[in-house]
């Protein structure tokens, strides 16, 4: 059995945590973090992660220009990206359900159901690699 791995960019230390927390403890998946988008971009493309959990509002750069520089990376382009974001109009919604991003989770999350959301959205199964991605 392979281990899933996830990479979280997210510049707040606590919705890392959280996150890495959540998803190892309720759903067995590895957790790589990152706290600025050109950290995350170059996990990504170094580690391959499975899943990108992927904040919209980061320092260096914000999530959509992220998620446009991993499209266009031919080394990360397959990964799947969920946006992790706060903007809950329907406008930005629509947006960056325009983009062609997998998912959208919005925060502030619940810790017990964010992992139980990330295996819907992908298809797989908690502690397993059954999944497609």
């Amino acid at each position: 059995m392979v281990v899933k791995r996830v990479l979280v960019i997210d510049d707040e230390d606590d919705i890392r945590e959280v996150a890495k927390l959540s998803l190892k403890v309720m759903a067995g998946i590895d957790v790589i973090l990152a706290g600025t988008s050109g950290e995350g971009l170059a996990k990504a493309e170094a580690e391959q992660p499975d899943a990108i959990l992927l904040d919209v509002m980061l320092p260096d750069m914000d999530g959509v220009v992220t998620f446009q520089r991993l499209q266009s990376n031919p080394a990360t382009q397959h990964i799947p990206v969920i946006l992790l974001t706060a903007k809950v109009h329907a406008s930005d919604q629509r947006r960056f359900a325009n983009l062609g991003v997998k998912a959208m989770i919005t925060k502030p999350f619940k810790p017990a159901k964010l992992a139980e959301q990330l295996l819907s959205v992908l298809g797989w199964s908690a502690g397993t690699t059954s999944g497609s991605n």
